[in-house]
Protein backbone atom coordinates (compact mmCIF):
# COMPACT_ATOMS: atom_id res chain seq x y z
CA UNK A 1 0.00 0.00 0.00
CA UNK A 2 1.90 3.17 -1.11
CA UNK A 3 0.54 6.19 0.67
CA UNK A 4 1.12 9.94 0.35
CA UNK A 5 0.35 12.39 3.10
CA UNK A 6 -0.36 16.42 1.66
CA UNK A 7 0.69 17.69 4.53
CA UNK A 8 3.35 16.45 7.13
CA UNK A 9 2.00 18.70 10.52
CA UNK A 10 1.08 18.10 13.76
CA UNK A 11 -1.41 15.12 12.96
CA UNK A 12 -0.24 14.04 9.35
CA UNK A 13 3.26 13.26 11.05
CA UNK A 14 1.65 11.40 14.15
CA UNK A 15 -0.17 9.63 11.68
CA UNK A 16 3.00 8.58 9.54
CA UNK A 17 4.30 7.46 13.37
CA UNK A 18 1.47 5.62 14.30
CA UNK A 19 1.33 3.46 11.07
CA UNK A 20 4.65 2.79 11.06
CA UNK A 21 4.56 1.72 14.48
CA UNK A 22 1.48 -0.66 13.76
CA UNK A 23 3.63 -1.97 10.43
CA UNK A 24 0.69 -1.19 8.77
CA UNK A 25 3.20 0.04 6.11
CA UNK A 26 6.77 0.34 5.40
CA UNK A 27 8.97 3.86 5.27
CA UNK A 28 9.54 3.33 1.66
CA UNK A 29 5.79 2.87 0.52
CA UNK A 30 5.29 6.33 2.25
CA UNK A 31 5.43 9.75 0.31
CA UNK A 32 4.73 13.12 2.47
CA UNK A 33 4.66 16.93 0.99
CA UNK A 34 4.99 19.79 2.86
CA UNK A 35 5.79 23.53 2.35
CA UNK A 36 8.16 23.54 5.30
CA UNK A 37 11.37 22.46 4.26
CA UNK A 38 12.54 22.01 8.62
CA UNK A 39 9.22 19.61 8.61
CA UNK A 40 10.26 17.25 5.21
CA UNK A 41 13.88 17.33 6.59
CA UNK A 42 12.26 16.10 10.21
CA UNK A 43 9.90 13.32 8.48
CA UNK A 44 12.78 12.53 6.66
CA UNK A 45 15.06 11.84 9.36
CA UNK A 46 12.88 10.65 11.94
CA UNK A 47 10.28 8.24 9.81
CA UNK A 48 12.34 7.26 6.78
CA UNK A 49 10.13 8.73 4.24
CA UNK A 50 10.34 10.09 1.37
CA UNK A 51 9.41 14.08 1.38
CA UNK A 52 8.84 16.14 -1.43
CA UNK A 53 7.44 19.76 -1.72
CA UNK A 54 5.74 19.69 -4.75
CA UNK A 55 2.41 18.07 -4.22
CA UNK A 56 1.57 17.20 -7.39
CA UNK A 57 4.50 15.28 -7.78
CA UNK A 58 3.65 13.57 -4.42
CA UNK A 59 0.83 11.45 -4.99
CA UNK A 60 1.63 10.16 -8.49
CA UNK A 61 2.37 6.96 -7.52
CA UNK A 62 0.06 6.76 -4.59
CA UNK A 63 -2.85 4.02 -3.67
CA UNK A 64 -4.02 6.06 -0.96
CA UNK A 65 -3.66 10.47 -0.31
CA UNK A 66 -4.39 11.86 2.37
CA UNK A 67 -5.07 15.36 3.02
CA UNK A 68 -3.61 16.25 5.92
CA UNK A 69 -3.83 20.51 5.63
CA UNK A 70 -5.29 22.97 7.32
CA UNK A 71 -8.59 24.18 5.92
CA UNK A 72 -7.35 27.00 5.04
CA UNK A 73 -5.06 25.73 2.30
CA UNK A 74 -7.20 23.54 0.92
CA UNK A 75 -8.40 25.09 -2.20
CA UNK A 76 -4.93 25.49 -3.34
CA UNK A 77 -3.83 22.13 -2.94
CA UNK A 78 -7.08 20.65 -4.34
CA UNK A 79 -5.96 22.66 -7.75
CA UNK A 80 -2.40 21.19 -7.54
CA UNK A 81 -3.32 17.72 -7.44
CA UNK A 82 -6.45 17.49 -9.16
CA UNK A 83 -7.70 14.52 -11.44
CA UNK A 84 -6.07 11.76 -9.28
CA UNK A 85 -6.42 8.23 -11.08
CA UNK A 86 -9.53 6.50 -11.29
CA UNK A 87 -7.75 3.79 -8.84
CA UNK A 88 -6.83 6.66 -6.28
CA UNK A 89 -8.64 7.20 -3.07
CA UNK A 90 -8.44 10.45 -1.47
CA UNK A 91 -8.87 10.56 2.30
CA UNK A 92 -9.42 13.90 4.10
CA UNK A 93 -9.09 14.42 7.75
CA UNK A 94 -9.69 18.29 6.90
CA UNK A 95 -12.05 19.86 8.96
CA UNK A 96 -15.52 21.24 7.89
CA UNK A 97 -14.52 20.13 4.02
CA UNK A 98 -17.85 18.35 3.11
CA UNK A 99 -17.37 15.07 0.69
CA UNK A 100 -19.48 16.97 -2.47
CA UNK A 101 -16.95 19.42 -1.94
CA UNK A 102 -13.95 17.36 -1.99
CA UNK A 103 -15.37 15.46 -4.89
CA UNK A 104 -16.08 18.71 -6.46
CA UNK A 105 -12.64 20.66 -6.21
CA UNK A 106 -10.76 17.09 -6.83
CA UNK A 107 -12.63 16.35 -9.68
CA UNK A 108 -12.56 13.00 -8.40
CA UNK A 109 -15.39 10.62 -6.63
CA UNK A 110 -13.42 8.21 -4.57
CA UNK A 111 -13.30 10.24 -1.82
CA UNK A 112 -13.13 9.33 2.14
CA UNK A 113 -13.59 11.74 5.15
CA UNK A 114 -12.46 11.17 8.28
CA UNK A 115 -13.10 12.97 11.94
CA UNK A 116 -10.25 11.61 14.15
CA UNK A 117 -9.60 13.64 17.32
CA UNK A 118 -6.46 14.62 19.41
CA UNK A 119 -5.13 11.34 21.17
CA UNK A 120 -4.75 9.80 17.68
CA UNK A 121 -1.32 11.70 18.01
CA UNK A 122 -0.21 8.90 20.28
CA UNK A 123 -2.33 6.21 18.59
CA UNK A 124 -5.25 6.35 21.55
CA UNK A 125 -7.74 8.34 19.23
CA UNK A 126 -11.17 7.62 17.98
CA UNK A 127 -11.96 8.19 14.49
CA UNK A 128 -15.44 8.49 12.59
CA UNK A 129 -14.97 7.87 8.96
CA UNK A 130 -17.54 7.89 5.74
CA UNK A 131 -16.86 7.29 2.16
CA UNK A 132 -18.78 8.25 -1.38
CA UNK A 133 -20.13 5.23 -2.78
CA UNK A 134 -17.33 5.05 -5.38
CA UNK A 135 -15.16 3.68 -2.75
CA UNK A 136 -14.96 0.35 -3.45
CA UNK A 137 -14.46 -2.18 -0.48
CA UNK A 138 -11.19 -2.98 -1.08
CA UNK A 139 -10.25 0.53 -0.97
CA UNK A 140 -12.29 0.81 2.32
CA UNK A 141 -10.20 -1.98 4.14
CA UNK A 142 -7.46 -0.13 2.95
CA UNK A 143 -8.92 3.59 4.83
CA UNK A 144 -10.00 1.37 7.85
CA UNK A 145 -6.38 -0.09 8.54
CA UNK A 146 -4.83 3.34 8.58
CA UNK A 147 -7.42 4.98 10.66
CA UNK A 148 -7.47 1.88 12.72
CA UNK A 149 -3.87 2.65 13.26
CA UNK A 150 -5.09 5.88 15.48
CA UNK A 151 -7.17 3.75 17.76
CA UNK A 152 -10.50 2.73 17.39
CA UNK A 153 -12.30 3.76 14.18
CA UNK A 154 -16.58 3.43 13.60
CA UNK A 155 -17.59 3.77 9.75
CA UNK A 156 -20.89 5.36 9.15
CA UNK A 157 -23.44 5.39 6.10
CA UNK A 158 -23.95 9.29 6.52
CA UNK A 159 -21.84 12.48 6.40
CA UNK A 160 -24.42 13.95 8.42
CA UNK A 161 -22.41 11.57 11.85
CA UNK A 162 -19.15 13.07 11.53
CA UNK A 163 -20.88 16.72 12.53
CA UNK A 164 -21.82 15.17 15.79
CA UNK A 165 -18.58 12.95 16.00
CA UNK A 166 -16.77 16.28 15.49
CA UNK A 167 -18.99 17.65 18.84
CA UNK A 168 -18.80 14.51 21.03
CA UNK A 169 -15.07 13.04 20.11
CA UNK A 170 -13.34 15.52 18.19
CA UNK A 171 -13.74 18.30 20.84
CA UNK A 172 -14.31 16.18 23.58
CA UNK A 173 -10.64 15.94 24.81
CA UNK A 174 -11.09 19.78 25.46
CA UNK A 175 -13.47 19.05 27.70
CA UNK A 176 -11.58 16.34 29.63
CA UNK A 177 -8.64 18.34 29.88
CA UNK A 178 -10.60 20.93 31.42
CA UNK A 179 -12.38 18.91 34.11
CA UNK A 180 -8.81 17.26 34.52
CA UNK A 181 -7.55 20.45 35.01
CA UNK A 182 -10.53 21.66 37.04
CA UNK A 183 -10.47 18.75 39.45
CA UNK A 184 -6.53 19.22 39.79
CA UNK A 185 -6.83 22.86 41.12
CA UNK A 186 -9.40 21.86 43.49
CA UNK A 187 -7.23 19.33 44.97
CA UNK A 188 -4.67 22.10 45.14
CA UNK A 189 -7.53 24.18 46.90
CA UNK A 190 -8.40 21.68 49.84
CA UNK A 191 -4.46 21.56 50.60
CA UNK A 192 -2.62 18.81 48.47
CA UNK A 193 0.46 19.63 46.89
CA UNK A 194 -0.11 19.83 42.88
CA UNK A 195 2.10 16.82 41.88
CA UNK A 196 0.28 14.85 44.30
CA UNK A 197 -3.29 16.27 43.23
CA UNK A 198 -1.99 15.53 39.53
CA UNK A 199 -1.29 12.41 40.02
CA UNK A 200 -4.35 11.28 42.45
CA UNK A 201 -6.80 12.64 39.13
CA UNK A 202 -4.93 11.36 36.27
CA UNK A 203 -4.78 7.67 37.78
CA UNK A 204 -8.43 8.31 38.47
CA UNK A 205 -9.44 9.26 35.25
CA UNK A 206 -7.84 6.29 33.24
CA UNK A 207 -8.80 3.84 36.04
CA UNK A 208 -12.53 4.77 35.72
CA UNK A 209 -12.13 4.84 31.87
CA UNK A 210 -10.54 1.40 31.93
CA UNK A 211 -13.74 0.42 34.78
CA UNK A 212 -16.57 1.77 32.20
CA UNK A 213 -14.50 -0.51 29.33
CA UNK A 214 -14.14 -3.73 31.04
CA UNK A 215 -17.30 -3.68 33.35
CA UNK A 216 -19.22 -3.50 30.83
CA UNK A 217 -21.62 -1.37 32.72
CA UNK A 218 -23.97 1.79 32.35
CA UNK A 219 -22.07 4.74 33.86
CA UNK A 220 -24.98 5.50 36.13
CA UNK A 221 -24.55 2.31 37.69
CA UNK A 222 -20.82 2.33 38.19
CA UNK A 223 -21.34 6.07 39.54
CA UNK A 224 -23.89 4.25 42.19
CA UNK A 225 -21.26 1.46 43.49
CA UNK A 226 -19.28 4.48 44.61
CA UNK A 227 -21.88 6.60 46.11
CA UNK A 228 -22.58 5.94 49.50
CA UNK A 229 -26.02 7.03 50.71
CA UNK A 230 -25.69 10.07 52.95
CA UNK A 231 -21.28 9.94 52.28
CA UNK A 232 -18.63 12.53 50.83
CA UNK A 233 -19.28 11.35 47.09
CA UNK A 234 -22.79 12.35 47.42
CA UNK A 235 -22.11 15.64 48.71
CA UNK A 236 -20.56 16.00 45.96
CA UNK A 237 -22.68 14.95 43.75
CA UNK A 238 -25.68 16.60 44.96
CA UNK A 239 -23.22 19.97 44.45
CA UNK A 240 -22.71 19.31 40.81
CA UNK A 241 -26.37 19.13 40.13
CA UNK A 242 -26.97 22.15 41.87
CA UNK A 243 -24.18 23.55 39.90
CA UNK A 244 -26.11 22.26 36.34
CA UNK A 245 -22.95 20.33 35.61
CA UNK A 246 -25.17 17.81 33.16
CA UNK A 247 -27.09 20.14 31.35
CA UNK A 248 -24.27 22.42 31.13
CA UNK A 249 -22.19 19.96 29.19
CA UNK A 250 -24.92 18.75 27.10
CA UNK A 251 -25.73 22.19 26.37
CA UNK A 252 -21.62 22.81 25.21
CA UNK A 253 -21.52 19.51 23.06
CA UNK A 254 -25.24 20.96 21.41
CA UNK A 255 -23.41 24.23 20.81
CA UNK A 256 -20.10 22.25 19.07
CA UNK A 257 -22.56 20.54 16.41
CA UNK A 258 -24.39 23.33 16.17
CA UNK A 259 -21.12 25.20 15.01
CA UNK A 260 -19.57 22.13 13.04
CA UNK A 261 -22.85 22.49 11.20
CA UNK A 262 -21.76 26.18 10.20
CA UNK A 263 -18.28 25.19 9.19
Amino acid sequence: MRITFVGGGTMGGAMIRCLLRQKITAPGDIIVSDVSQSRRELLKRECGVKALANNGEAVESADLIILAVKPQDLAQVMEEIENPAPQQVVLSIVAGASLAALCRGLNHPCIIRAMPNMPAQIGEGMVVWVATAEVNPKQKEMAQSVLGALGEEIYVDDEKYLDMATALSGSGPAYVFLFIEALIDAGVHIGLPHNMAKKLVVQTIIGSTDTVQEMDKHPAELRSMVTSPGGTTSEALLQLERGGFRSLLLEAVAAAYSKAKHL
